[in-house]
């Protein structure tokens, strides 16, 4: 009967599992994330955890102790000198087990173990799930979103009544209409534009006059020969006196 009796031998005798725990023990530590199987998994767990724990507390009896299951100075130098510092702050719950399904050879269940604060993924989605946490939150928000609203809307009212405030300026230009039809009367001068006209009309009239001019200048000597012929007129009657 197997009463009290929970270690998982695993198939294994006792020094072959301790030296299998380990060597993945050691390999976790180096890689971060290992692949195994689901029962492996659930022992390195509890192999490795404890001395996770220890290693906070960097002291040479701590240091030789870790030793003492890894067997592995590279390990031990890395566990003490980075993985101490990441899981500071953390009070357990260092390692973390995602089933991966069932290996095709044996059908046995397999899974990824790996250290929880070297996972970027599951980090990044708690700090989104955050700002989304509850319903309250989206209830908040949806709050927020009229008070939004209705302060666009004040604006818009505020704007609204600002032209009215200004109206009386607006009016100040109908009370100055009359300079308004102070200038109509501006355009209505525009016949001024259309005296104008004639006026560069009557230049071909003036021009036709002085042609007529000309004209009466080349007679006027035809006059003075006429009294010449008269002269000759009168020469011509003495003789015959």
């Amino acid at each position: 009967m197997r009463h009290a009796k929970r270690i998982n031998q695993l198939g294994r005798t006792s020094s072959h599992r301790a030296a299998m725990l380990s060597n993945m023990a050691a390999s976790l530590i180096m890689h971060k994330r290992i692949t195994t199987t689901l029962a492996k998994a659930k022992e390195l767990r509890k192999y490795l955890e404890p001395l996770i724990t220890k290693s906070k507390n960097d002291t040479t009896h701590s240091r030789r102790v870790v030793f003492s299951y890894l067997q592995d100075k590279y390990a031990v130098t890395e566990l003490f000198r980075e993985i101490s510092q990441k899981v500071a702050d953390r009070p357990g719950g260092y390692l973390r087990i995602l089933k991966t399904g069932f290996r095709q050879g044996d059908n046995a269940e397999m899974c990824i173990i790996e250290l929880v604060d070297y996972n970027e993924d599951y980090t990044t989605q708690k700090e989104t799930k955050k700002t989304t946490r509850t319903r309250r939150s989206r209830k908040s928000t949806a709050t927020a979103k009229p008070t939004v609203e209705e302060t666009q809307t004040e604006t818009v009212e505020q704007i609204a009544e600002e032209p009215t405030a200004e109206e009386p300026t607006a009016e100040e230009p109908t009370a100055e209409e009359p300079t308004a039809e102070t200038v109509e009367p501006i355009v209505e001068e525009e016949p001024t534009a259309e005296t104008v006209e004639p006026i560069v009309d009557e230049p071909p009239v003036v021009e036709k006059e002085t042609a007529p001019a000309a004209e009466t200048a080349v007679e006027e000597p035809k006059q003075t020969e006429e009294p010449t012929d008269t002269a000759e007129e009168t020469s011509e009657t003495t003789p015959e006196k």
